[in-house]
Formats: C-alpha cells, sequence, structure tokens
C-alpha cells in the first residue's frame, strides 16, 4: 500500500491505494470497469475509499503523481493475472465479520443444482450478448464476460461451500457482497476457468480478459500526462 497524508482546504487528508495486485479486491476491479467516464479522483477513490468530495479538496494537485506511479504499475500487473492459468487451492472469505477458509476443488463443478443453473444462465446470458455482437461462428474468437457477471457466478459457486446454508437464490444473489471483497488475484482466476472451460466452453484464442486491459491501456483509471501535468506552457 501507498500512504500520503494531503492538505486539503479544511486541514489534512489520509489517503492510502493498493501498490500490488494482491491488494486490489474484485469490488474495487469491477467499479473501475464499470465506470464509463472515469477520471483521476475517480480511480484514487475508487482505490483509497475516501469520497470524492474529500479528494477534490485537497490543495495542490501534484499530491497525486505519487498515487498515479501506483496506478500505472497496477496496469501492468494485471495483464500477467489475466494469462494465470493457476487456480487458489484455499479461498478465505468474511462470514459474519469472521474469517471462512474453503477449499477450492480441482474441478469446479457447480452443487447443487440451483447454484448450477443459476450459473449457468449468467455465463448463457454472457455468450448470447457476445453472439449478438459477433455472430455464431465468431464470438468465441472475442468472448469478454464482464467483472460482475465473473462475480455472480463465483458467489453461486462458493454460497453453499463458505456459509454451509441450504442453497437459496435470493442469498446466493446476495453473496456477491461478500465476493466483491475477496483479493481480484484468487477470484479472476477462479472465474476465468468457469467461463472458459464450463460449461464446455473452448478457450477463445483472443486474450480473455481483452476489455479489462484495454481499460487500462487507454488510461481510462489514470492519466497523469492529461490531467495531473499542472506545469503551465
Amino acid at each position: 500500500m501507498i500512504e500520503k497524508t494531503l492538505i486539503t482546504t479544511h486541514g489534512k487528508l489520509r489517503v492510502k491505494i493498493p501498490s500490488q495486485l494482491n491488494e486490489v479486491t474484485l469490488g474495487q476491479m469491477m467499479a473501475l470497469q464499470d465506470s464509463p467516464q472515469l477520471g483521476d479522483l475517480d480511480a484514487i477513490s475508487i482505490l483509497s475509499g475516501v469520497p470524492v468530495t474529500d479528494l477534490r479538496s485537497v490543495r495542490d494537485a501534484n499530491d497525486f503523481m505519487q498515487f498515479a506511479d501506483a496506478v500505472l504499475s497496477l496496469s501492468h500487473q494485471i495483464k500477467y493475472l489475466y494469462n494465470s492459468d493457476e487456480i487458489p487451492k484455499k479461498l478465505t472469505v468474511e462470514i459474519d465479520q469472521k474469517p471462512v477458509t474453503v477449499n477450492v476443488i480441482n474441478n469446479l463443478s457447480v452443487e447443487p443444482a440451483g447454484a448450477f443453473m443459476a450459473a449457468r444462465d449468467v455465463i448463457a446470458d454472457e455468450i448470447t450478448e457476445h453472439v449478438k455482437i459477433y455472430g455464431e461462428d465468431n464470438w468465441k474468437d472475442y468472448f469478454n464476460p464482464s467483472l460482475t457477471a465473473c462475480c455472480k457466478v463465483l458467489a453461486f459457486y462458493f454460497y453453499c461451500l463458505a456459509t454451509g446454508n441450504v442453497y437459496d437464490e435470493y442469498a446466493a444473489s446476495a453473496f456477491t457482497e461478500t465476493i466483491k471483497k475477496i483479493r481480484v488475484t484468487e477470484a479472476l482466476p477462479i472465474a476465468k476457468h468457469f467461463f472458459m472451460s464450463y460449461p464446455n466452453l473452448s478457450k477463445p484464442r483472443t486474450g480473455f480478459w481483452h476489455r479489462l486491459l484495454q481499460f487500462w491501456r487507454k488510461g481510462r483509471a489514470f492519466n497523469p500526462s492529461k490531467s495531473l501535468n499542472t506545469s503551465t506552457p
């Protein structure tokens, strides 16, 4: 983590953002992906949890430059995660404010039947949208499921394993709030496995997480050269 105390118009503000990808949660990554017009302060707010209104009160915009370097570093780290097929053996989630560790079984079969059908529907909906855009013959080449869909599938998969409860569709859907707190380095490889090989999906030729890589490369999350350059010509 990178921490810095910033001087504001009304005092001081402590800001802390991740510097390593294993410090970023799935929920934070979802928020970055789902924001269509993401500005510098929006990105810092998502990664730090500090409201944008508080960040706007910082006196010197140059104080944000250190955070720009951290975000750019994350953009380089993430491409290696998306190319990884390594699935974690265990996963820890928070249930009733207590950590619960569950085993991640190798075949990732979805149980019970209700969870299987719910996960199948999420995957089918993502495929349908891609077929509409790219056609039935080419959709696999461009298949890039959203992180929101990935989060839903993981919620259906882990709900019974983590809580020990009987499957309930509404409770499992609400379990996405717990899944969002999982580290992105743990969540994405598992979700990637579902969408690439379950149920019986062939591996696309293009990068699986191409959409989010484009998001970082285009500098939507942070573009210090445009927004944070306060020097005068």
